[in-house]
């Protein structure tokens, strides 16, 4: 009963409909016409059977509708054309737009006819302004087929791909892609076919072979019944703002100088591998690099040769990776190698041997005046994911772990982590956390240790010595915190205060013992790095005092000479023009040569212990002692013998021309009261 109702009305809304509608059979007989249709030939509806539809079209434009009717029977689109007809007595109508299709029993066409005018007319009008907007557009605009054949360009398209208009049509769209733009058109195809429309970008190449990049706004074509007909684009040249956004993203993600990933791509790679590891029966190696000995290369050849050394470093351990792998630049002389899928450790140890192995080959490089020759080589640390950590900083650590646990061995080799590596880097992080607790809570004091005049057997010198007294370790020496001072930084802040207590206490001891009394303060080779313009810092809390700058001795091991560093020799050059005055630590002990005491601004130099222990027998260190001082005094230098222990000792070194001594037979290190006491006896 609905459906008979539904039936009923959908007739008497065609019957009563505003436009012409017609049946007409394939063979030009009118089978149906509702009552505007009737009216608009001329005939009465009982009456249509009678006459061809074709008869009421004006002779002029016959044969184009018998064109357009043919067309209209024969495609399952619908058909659209303007003609002109008229009525049984051979008056109006007119213009008429014609919309035609089968109806699918295959044998009659349906025909909506609307008089040219009112709202057709204006749609026309408004036709005619599109077309002339789109010929004029400055986006290119295609349209494909259901088969993706072009069946519409404007000039624009046609321009951003370089050809003709006639070049296009009827050509596949994919004709004018490579294979990435294939692949993304095909996978866009699928998706539009079955939505509404979306915006992608799609790439072309142009006919001079220059890659095109373009956005597509793109909207699927359906016919009535929701079959696919094709697709309407509108397309914007994004190919500069793509290849600007591919820059920067580059220099995001990747090393300037070595082309390599950097820091953040290489977490986002690890990341991905680690968590195609959880997927697989494989494990993940990462391998940590540091180049040994590079600083060295950049202080002695320049920045420019250094920068060489890394771009050179890059390519061979590339050489050495499966193309599968990652290098990456974590940033100075420092590498990451992501081996993702292992099997077996021993293909790890084959490829970080492989890289110890090429890396300590020598690197000729070009230099500012030509070749130059360096030589590097690497410590590496090795951490196995999941076995040695489960989460990504965890990992990096550990492989960062064993690396200096390949320094520590004597560098140039790889190191694997291991559960006692990472006991000492606990070890060392609560070292670090009780440094900053010390200087915070005044846990360091200094012991002081006399260093005697061997003529007159004054004391108007000391050495200050830093000592911590940990809360639970109890008093701790240098060695047992200041490597870990140096590497965290904490050295400067902990040398600064080093200076100034010392300072202090010269300050007093120049009223109470000697107003030329001394006293050194050690200054490790990384605080030379790291203290930047702290000298002058110095310099000024001395004037605060109102001492002398020669008050203070700034005592630096021989091992700090060794690199050679301009940078350290213009300090100490800063140091003499300042007034305050060097010490050379540890002479002798093979780092350095006599050569040093010429080319670097000192006024003493201090021989290593380990010398006064073999003066005395049949040995050649006396003879050795006697030519380090005679060579110190032609250049006017005064000579510091450390570690004397005995009386034999001190008779040697006075006969040999040594200035001062320094050792347990004179004074262990001791507090300032005990050294002042001392140092009155020593003068009364």
């Amino acid at each position: 009963m609905r459906h008979e109702q539904e039936q009923a009305h959908f007739n008497e809304l065609y019957l009563l409909a505003p436009s012409g509608y017609f049946v007409v059979a394939f063979d030009g007989r009118i089978l149906q016409a509702n009552v505007a249709g009737a009216q608009l030939i001329g005939v009465a509806r009982g009456a249509l059977g009678a006459h061809r539809f074709r008869d009421f079209v004006r002779r002029a434009w016959r044969e184009e509708f018998d064109a357009f009717f043919e067309a209209a029977i024969n495609s399952r689109a619908p058909r659209r054309q303007r003609i002109e007809m008229t009525c049984a007595d051979q008056g109006a109508p007119g213009p008429v737009v014609l919309l035609a299709s089968a109806d699918g029993s295959g044998q009659a066409c349906r025909i909506v006819v609307e008089p040219v005018d009112g709202k057709l007319a204006a749609l026309e009008r408004s036709e005619e302004r599109f077309r002339r907007i789109v010929h004029c557009a400055d986006e290119g605009i295609w349209e494909i087929d259901a088969l993706g054949f072009i069946t519409f360009v404007n000039p624009k398209m046609a321009a951003l791909l370089g050809c003709e208009i006639e070049d296009l049509l009827e050509q596949p769209l994919v004709r004018f892609m490579d294979e990435e733009g294939k692949a993304r058109f095909e996978t866009h195809d699928v998706r539009r076919q079955h939505a509404r429309g979306e915006r992608a970008e799609l790439k072309f190449i142009r006919t001079d072979g220059a890659e095109l990049w373009t956005s597509a706004a793109t909207t699927p074509i359906f016919d009535v019944a929701g079959n696919y007909l094709g697709t309407l684009a509108l397309v914007t040249d994004i190919t500069r703002s793509r290849a600007s956004a591919e820059r920067i993203w580059h220099q995001a993600n990747f090393d300037e100088l070595t082309g390599l990933p950097n820091r953040h791509m290489f977490r986002d790679r690890l990341a991905q591998e680690m968590r195609k590891a959880d997927r697989s029966a494989n494990f993940v190696a990462l391998l940590y690099i540091d180049l040994d000995h590079f600083k060295q290369v950049n202080d002695h050849l320049g920045h420019a040769v250094g920068d060489a050394l890394l771009a050179e470093a890059a390519r061979r351990v590339k050489a050495c990776v499966r193309v599968t792998d990652t290098l990456a630049r974590l940033g100075g002389d420092e590498f990451t190698v992501i081996l993702a899928g292992m099997e077996r450790v021993g293909s790890v140890d084959r490829i970080a041997q492989s890289i110890v192995d090429a890396l300590a080959l020598p690197f000729e490089l070009a230099g500012a005046i030509g070749q130059e020759r360096a030589e590097v080589s690497a410590s590496i640390g090795i951490a196995l994911y999941p076995a040695d950590a489960r989460e990504l900083p965890e990992l990096l650590s550990h492989a960062d772990q064993a690396m200096y646990a390949s320094k520590n061995a004597g560098r140039n080799r790889y190191s694997y982590f291991t559960r006692d590596l990472q006991e000492a880097a606990l070890a060392r992080q609560l070292i670090t956390s009780d440094l900053r607790a010390a200087i915070e809570g005044r846990q360091f004091e200094i012991l002081y240790q006399p260093i005697v005049s061997l003529r007159t057997g004054a004391v108007h010198k000391a050495e200050a010595l830093l000592r911590w007294r940990h809360p639970t370790r109890g008093l701790l020496a240098p060695a047992q915190f200041i490597p870990f001072a140096e590497s965290n930084g904490l050295i400067v802040e902990i040398g600064d205060w080093v200076f100034r207590e010392a300072a202090r206490q010269v300050q007093r001891w120049q009223r109470s013992i000697a107003p030329d009394f001394q006293v050194s303060v050690n200054k490790s080779p990384v605080q030379f790095r790291r203290d930047g313009g702290q000298y002058q810092g110095w310099l000024d809390y001395l004037r605060e005092l109102k001492l002398p700058p020669q008050s203070i001795v700034v005592e630096i091991s021989e091992g700090a000479l060794a690199g050679g560093a301009d940078a350290l020799l213009g300090r100490l050059a800063q140091y003499r023009m300042l007034g305050l005055q060097v010490a050379l630590d540890h002479f002798g002990t093979g780092h350095a040569s006599l050569a040093y005491l010429k080319r670097y601004d000192i006024d003493f130099v201090k021989i290593d212990p380990s010398l006064a222990q073999t003066l005395e027998g049949e040995g050649g260190e006396l003879a050795l002692y006697e030519a380090i001082v005679a060579m110190a005094h032609k250049l006017g230098l005064k000579v510091v013998a450390e570690g004397v222990e005995a009386p034999a000792q001190r008779r040697l070194l006075l006969d040999a021309g040594c200035d001062y001594a320094q050792g347990y037979m004179f004074g262990h290190p001791m507090s300032a009261q005990d050294l002042e006491r001392l140092a009155l006896r020593s003068i009364a």
